[in-house]
């Protein structure tokens, strides 16, 4: 029980360090306030996810999947639009909504803050907390082998849970709004439920270069195909399937689709 209340106590200390950010983000003008903003709530992500895959592997599993639950609404009410995902940014330029220059600047922001939160995470960890902290920092913070399967299997995890929250993301203006945040969160969880174990359930690319790149067991090289290839291609086949495919076998115009993409996304 002190695990987890270290655990949340450094979870909170993190969110509160975000949105002081964020707060002082307003202070800016411009592009600069967008990027302030997109690298402090993907610093939150990072940071609160390293802490939750830490204390997962000794909390009981009801316990890790109730603060993922909880921790994915936090996220989702505080990010202010951000994207913390370089699949979303890319996304942005597809619809017509962000430029590439826009696009890369925000994806630079992204990984400088997912770095930035792995030096975070260690710096509170060296501070021993909690037992799991202690226990952390004997190993030289270090991780081992994340992927409970073969490459391969992970990587059609990854790919599969980046198309199924794709899918969730461009359906969620049918649910009502109070209910948005819920229903992304409850989707998450579930995909963390059945994926965790093979893959981590990542199907972020910066947040899987953050976490689980510097742990052991595995090539760079094929890292990359699990966590960043395969959510590219998961998102990719989703809005492939949805706004073009479905579309062109049921005979309906897909232009009209694209625009009303492009204003669901700037609606979000």
């Amino acid at each position: 029980m002190t695990d987890l209340w270290a655990s949340l106590a450094v979870l909170g200390a993190v969110v509160f360090l975000s949105e002081a950010t964020r707060w002082a983000a307003r202070h800016f003008s411009g592009v600069w306030r967008i990027y302030l903003l997109e690298a402090a709530s993907t610093f939150q992500l990072c940071s609160c996810c390293h802490e939750q895959k830490l204390l997962g592997e000794t909390a009981r599993l009801p316990v890790s999947l109730a603060l993922t639950y909880i921790m994915t609404t936090i996220h989702r009410a505080t990010f202010r639009g951000s994207a913390c995902n370089p699949c979303g940014s890319l996304e942005r330029v597809y619809r017509g909504v962000s430029t590439v220059q826009t696009a890369v600047a925000l994806i630079a922001c992204q990984f400088a803050a997912a770095v930035a939160a792995q030096f975070f995470s260690a710096s509170v960890w060296s501070l021993g907390l909690s037992d799991i902290h202690l226990r952390h920092q004997r190993f030289g913070f270090s991780c081992f082998d994340p992927l409970g399967g073969t490459v391969l299997e992970a990587w059609a995890v990854e790919l599969a849970c980046a198309f199924v929250v794709q899918s969730a993301a461009m359906h969620v203006h049918k649910v009502d709004e109070k209910l948005r945040d819920h229903y992304i969160a409850a989707v998450i969880t579930a995909l963390v439920y059945a994926g965790g174990n093979i893959s981590g359930a990542m199907f972020n690319p910066v947040l899987a270069f953050s976490v689980q790149f510097p742990c052991s067991g595995h090539t760079y090289l094929e890292y990359c195909l699990v966590y960043w290839l395969g959510p590219i291609l998961g998102v990719a086949s989703c809005i492939l399937l949805f706004e073009k495919i479905i579309p062109f076998l049921s005979g309906q115009s897909t232009i009209g689709l694209d625009v009303t993409a492009v204003q669901k996304q700037k609606a979000q």
